[in-house]
């Protein structure tokens, strides 16, 4: 019922920026809260950032002051701009909506992930 595609991952090399964007479709009544997590290998995966709707804005410590999140709520798109990156940041970056779904008997919130993005930081 919704989709969130990402795009944006890529090789990078460090100190250097990348974006990442995602984008939700589907039968959206309203988007509570978008963000990013990531995974590295061998890692569990781990909140990078977030976003709600009133644009309050919450980070991992790892990446405060590098990393800005920011979303438009018209679009229904979350924008993750990563700079000064480091090879610690090198993982699987994923897209993250809570969301609430207009149905048939009324509306239901739930978690929806989009299918990951490639970022590599290396040299």
């Amino acid at each position: 019922q919704v989709q969130l595609v990402e795009s944006g991952g890529g090789l990078v090399q460090p100190g250097g920026s990348l974006r990442l964007s995602c984008a939700a479709s589907g039968s959206i009544s309203s988007i509570y809260t978008m963000g990013w997590y990531r995974q590295a290998p061998g890692k569990q995966r781990e909140l990078v950032a977030t976003i709600v709707i009133s644009d309050v804005p919450n980070y991992a410590d790892s990446v405060k002051g590098r990393f800005t999140i920011s979303r438009d709520n018209a679009k229904n798109t979350v924008i993750l701009q990563m700079n000064s990156l480091k090879p610690e940041d090198t993982a699987v970056y994923y897209c993250y909506a809570r969301v609430a779904v207009a149905t048939g008997s009324g509306v239901r919130t739930s978690a929806y992930w989009g299918q990951g993005s490639q970022l590599t930081v290396s040299s």
